[in-house]
């Protein structure tokens, strides 16, 4: 960008800002009117399991947003000598369900219990059975009737409880509201109102009471605000949150606070009905939008929403790169007792170039990439395994894409069960994470998975965070476009993209694969009653 143009834009306050809280990074985009990005900022951050529940520590959600915020800006000051002081829009989104409950003075009753727990088993089977739709346990609804079921003592002081992205944009705004495509995973909605479901929360009402609380459900969940929606103003305590040394002005707009899954479908151009993306990292999930409503009740499918409102058909697995990405550890650490000098990107590239060199059977290897448990194959409790016959071929070819084969692997269970079932039509399909860095290898095994074309855009690898940072450009956006229109006609007028069509001899070894794969479940599944 001619820097002339970005310094007058900074001084005009026509920076529209992005915030994500994803599971490995916080990032910050800022974008020009014309959604292009003009800088970046990030922090990592981990989850950790403590006390049986995979959390987050609140004060790293502080730290991450002001070093994140603070990189990009100094970005921007560097390359056209101005500071931000006032931003066009902002928007935060965060990892979608999850279980953030609070008192009536407004403070954190219990750790934040994250999307990884599965913990919530008895509660969505007794939820999914009583409302006719499927209630999985990631879930905030589930979260919180599980802790009702467990008798945990904290359940009755609950006053208000939201996920990650609600949460951040609370403490911004003061508002308690919620983006339609996060509400969807906290608790079903009514597609045609746009609110949660009346008739579930009176149905959940009689539920909770017969547990012997009191609280009225319809009280304790945010509001829902649809893309295009205001959703706030940023207080001046909300700018200090972000940017401590304070630069940056109060006032701005705030599009809705939105899940992950959400800003993938915007960051992927993929709102309107028949299409999809996959987004894969330390989970994976796809989402395709549906042009009517599926049959039937699914525990692998859920429906949520698109940032507009169209029902989506979601399935989720837990775990996608994080074992992949523990191995690469491991391959760092020899080069380190060597003392030999690499690049990590480099190592990366090199050895998933590698897996297009593996043979069709992969050697007769197999990994369960299960840092956490499974609900797709009744897995409840992960642990990382990696199997081979005594005659495999046993070298890295094998061995990367036997790993990247896994990590897709749960999801496709989940996609052909719904191609069987629904006979669900998808136009496009877009993948976007860190798996699809390397150009081709992961986007060429995904779409021998599904059995479909995928494509990868460029500028999906700026993510959910350059997705935020679009929705918070439309709520200020002077003509009225609905949301498919305004991203076709301003995010993606010019974008570049690789579609690659499925190779038929990888077809038939993902298919062999998953044979495998399925086959020797109950040894991942059997694990957890030997420990």
């Amino acid at each position: 960008m001619n820097i002339e143009v970005l310094k007058d834009y900074v001084n005009k306050g026509q920076i529209s800002v992005g915030i994500e809280f994803g599971s490995t990074r916080i990032k910050t985009v800022a974008i020009d009117p014309s959604c292009n990005t003009v800088a970046t900022g990030s922090y990592e951050w981990e989850n950790q399991y403590k006390n049986g529940y995979w959390t987050y520590s609140m004060n790293d959600v502080w730290i991450g947003i002001q070093k994140s915020y603070n990189e990009m800006y100094q970005k921007i000051k560097n390359l056209c000598g101005t500071s931000i002081t006032h931003l066009s829009s902002l928007g935060i989104s965060g990892m979608m369900h999850g279980y953030l409950a609070f008192d009536e003075n407004d403070d954190l009753l219990v750790s934040f219990r994250t999307w990884r727990n599965n913990n919530a088993n008895k509660a969505a089977e007794l939820l999914r059975n009583d409302f006719n739709v499927n209630i999985p346990e990631r879930w905030s609804i589930a979260q919180l009737y599980q802790s009702a079921l467990n008798n945990e003592t904290h359940v009755s002081k609950v006053s208000y409880m939201t996920t990650l992205a609600g949460y951040v944009h609370w403490y911004l705004t003061d508002k308690k509201v919620l983006g339609i495509g996060d509400a969807s995973g906290m608790f079903p909605i009514d597609t045609d109102k746009k609110v949660f479901r009346q008739d579930l929360l009176e149905r959940f009402n009689t539920l909770f009471q017969q547990l012997g609380y009191q609280q009225d459900i319809k009280n304790i969940l945010p509001e829902v605000i649809v893309s295009g929606e205001s959703a706030g103003y940023l207080t001046e305590t909300g700018a200090k949150l972000i940017d401590p040394n304070g630069q940056l002005n109060s006032g701005c707009p705030m599009c809705a606070p939105e899940s992950d899954a959400a800003t993938g479908m915007v960051a992927t151009n993929s709102v309107a009905p028949k299409t999809g993306n996959v987004s894969a990292g330390t989970s994976i999930f796809s989402m395709i939008v549906l042009e009517q409503s599926i049959k039937n009740v699914y525990p692998e499918v859920d429906i949520v929403t698109t940032p507009d409102g169209y029902d989506v058909a979601m399935i989720h697995a837990n775990n996608c790169t994080s074992d992949i990405n523990a191995w690469v550890s491991l391959f760092e650490d020899v080069f380190r007792i060597m003392g030999v000098k690499y690049d990590k990107n480099e190592l990366f590239t090199k050895l998933f170039e590698s897996a297009f060199n593996g043979d069709d059977d992969l050697g007769n290897l197999l990994s369960y990439g299960y840092i956490s448990g499974e609900f797709i194959t009744d897995v409840k409790q992960g642990y990382p395994l990696f199997l081979r016959h005594v005659d495999s071929e046993f070298n890295i070819e094998n061995f990367m894409k036997t790993h990247i084969y896994s990590a897709f692997s749960t999801l496709k269970i989940g996609i052909d069960l719904l191609k069987e079932k629904e006979n669900i039509q998808i136009d496009s399909m877009v993948g976007h994470g860190g798996i699809f860095k390397t150009e081709q290898v992961a986007q060429s095994f995904l779409a021998a998975a599904l059995e479909s074309p995928v494509s990868v855009m460029k500028t999906a690898s700026e993510g959910g965070a350059w997705g935020i940072a679009v929705l918070a450009r439309y709520l200020v956006e002077k003509q009225h476009f609905n949301l498919s229109d305004y991203l076709d006609r301003y995010a993606f007028n010019n974008s570049e993209q690789l579609t690659l069509e499925p190779n038929e001899n990888d077809v038939k070894s993902f298919k062999k694969y998953i044979q495998r794969f399925k086959a020797s479940l109950p040894l991942e599944q059997q694990i957890d009653d030997q420990t």
